[in-house]
């Protein structure tokens, strides 16, 4: 049976839970807004802290030899990187006469290509004028070495090409020597070599026209290149908007720090796996949720709300309270301060059907070392609840926080209220609460919800049936006669057996441990 039930909720349960997820991240919003917060502040204390430095910017026109249509921008990128080298640096700080070291320099300006021939280059400096002479500078030293490097490309082109001119003229006098040595009355033979030399000679004089021809377009192309080099757009110095730049430093970091909060929040709800929906609080405990009050708040509106629905809760407690035989206790869990301000308001209801007693039992004796006021109950701490009179109604008040006294929750009451805040305690902690008060006998009359969320809409409700649920509903662990697994049956009154589900912390029992118990 517990292996049946193990599977089933192993098999029901999903392996991330997104709609709890979502509300755990939303109520961690304070962390989230406040990284948000801090992003933009970060974001806006740099633009104001550090500016940035004065700037030029300029735009030179990159004629290529091997320009093409489909260029990828392989050539403009070799400009770019032709223009962080220390030669060019290096003529722009000689045209400046400035002594500052080409390394130096190259760490001041760089280089973008916007097209295939068109070059940005982007110089700081100390001021505006001075970003400007450099971006002056080292536009005219990159235009420069540009040019040079097309003159020299195309002179060695033409070079060659006149080299190959002259060997070929070399060959073609040694053909007009070997032609002038030749008889023409040598005979047939004679006349064939001589017909050959001349048909040599014909194609030598082709070739070197040929030569010449293409080492004068050599030269004729270089001047269009040089021509099409030039800057296209002066030197400038850009503006800075401070409103601007702050602007956008502010809403990158607000970006940045909402991202960085949501993520660390996201990460954290999983890695901490603490319930925060009503479902799967009354799942775990295996108790229904039976009412809910909001958390304290600042705001006025908001406080009579809660006023409202804390006077909603206290007569429902107290109704609950009166019907029962046995002392019931509140056991709290994240919300201490809450509980003992719901315990004075309980026991006060109480009061006028006879005398109450609150029996301290939270870490500090928080109830029982306070300053009581005229009219407040009697208040004593847990040393002493074995004294009180029979005669005397008994209302504990005691938490279920890690380090809690187990044993010591019987004397505070045999029957309990979970006091517990969303979020608090993880699963594996509200397991263990549920399974130590079944060890101690002690039921759980349901749990009271401290600051739910405001839009989960999910039941609270362990269910027994279509249309009967556990909701208020008392049980009783009991042993049967002959061992076997523990069943609930009815501790007071009236109610439906708990016969088809199971709390989670239930099915995790092993069946020697239930016929243990």
């Amino acid at each position: 049976m517990t292996t049946h039930t193990t599977s089933e909720s192993s098999a029901a349960a999903p392996l991330l839970d997104l709609q709890a997820l979502v509300v755990s991240v939303r109520r961690r919003r304070r962390f989230w807004c406040s990284l948000a917060l801090l992003g933009l502040l970060v974001g806006v204390a740099v633009a104001v802290l550090m500016p940035p430095p004065p700037t030029a910017v300029t735009k030179v026109l990159v004629a290529h030899q091997e320009d093409q249509p489909n260029d990828p921008g392989t050539l403009i990128r070799t400009d770019v990187a032709l223009l962080q080298t220390t030669r060019i640096a290096d003529m722009a700080l000689r045209s400046l006469e400035s002594p500052e070291k080409p390394e130096d320099f190259m760490q001041d300006y760089g280089g973008i290509g916007l097209t295939n021939n068109l070059l940005q280059i982007n110089v700081t400096g100390d001021s505006d004028a001075e970003a400007v002479a450099r971006a002056e500078a080292l536009a005219d030293a990159f235009v420069s070495d540009h040019v040079r490097r097309i003159q020299q490309a195309a002179n060695a082109e033409a070079k060659a090409l006149l080299d190959q001119r002259d060997r070929i003229r070399d060959e073609l006098a040694q053909v007009n020597k070997e032609i002038g040595e030749a008889s023409p009355d040598s005979g047939p033979k004679a006349a064939a070599n001589l017909e050959s030399l001349f048909a040599r000679r014909a194609e030598l004089t082709s070739r070197i026209s040929d030569f010449d021809q293409r080492a004068a377009e050599a030269r004729i192309g270089t001047p269009q290149l040089i021509d099409g080099t030039q800057i296209v757009d002066a030197p400038r110095a850009v503006r800075h908007s401070l409103p601007r730049s702050a602007a956008t430093n502010g809403a990158v970091g607000l970006v940045l720090g909402l991202a960085l909060g949501l993520a660390v929040a996201a990460v954290r709800t999983v890695v901490a796996d603490r319930p925060v929906l009503r479902r799967d609080i009354a799942a775990n405990l295996g108790a229904s949720v039976i009412a809910e009050l909001p958390y304290r708040s600042a705001k006025l509106w908001q406080r009579r709300r809660i006023r409202a629905a804390r006077e909603r809760l206290t007569t429902s407690l107290a109704r609950t309270v009166r019907g029962s035989a046995e002392p019931v206790s509140l056991l709290e869990l994240g919300c201490a301060r809450g509980t003992s301000a719901l315990a004075l308001d309980l026991a006060g209801a109480l009061a006028a059907e006879g005398p109450v007693v609150v029996v301290d039992g939270l870490p500090g004796l928080r109830l029982a070392g306070r300053r009581s006021k005229p009219g407040d109950p009697t208040v004593v701490s847990g040393e002493r609840a074995a004294t009180l009179s029979p005669q005397e109604r008994r209302l504990g008040v005691g938490s279920v926080a890690p380090g809690t006294a187990w044993t010591d929750l019987q004397y505070l009451g045999t029957r309990t209220v979970l006091v517990v805040r969303a979020g608090h305690g993880s699963t594996a902690w509200l397991h263990t609460v549920a399974r130590q008060l079944a060890d101690q006998r002690i039921p759980v009359i349901g749990v009271v919800l401290i600051d739910p969320d405001p839009r989960d809409r999910t039941d609270g409700t362990l269910w027994d049936g279509p249309h009967t649920a556990l909701r208020g509903q008392n049980e009783l662990p009991a042993r049967q006669n002959g061992g076997g697994t523990s069943q609930a049956v009815q501790a007071v009154g009236e109610g439906p057996r708990r016969t088809e589900r199971q709390p989670m912390w239930a099915a995790r029992v092993p069946d020697s441990d239930q016929e243990a118990r």
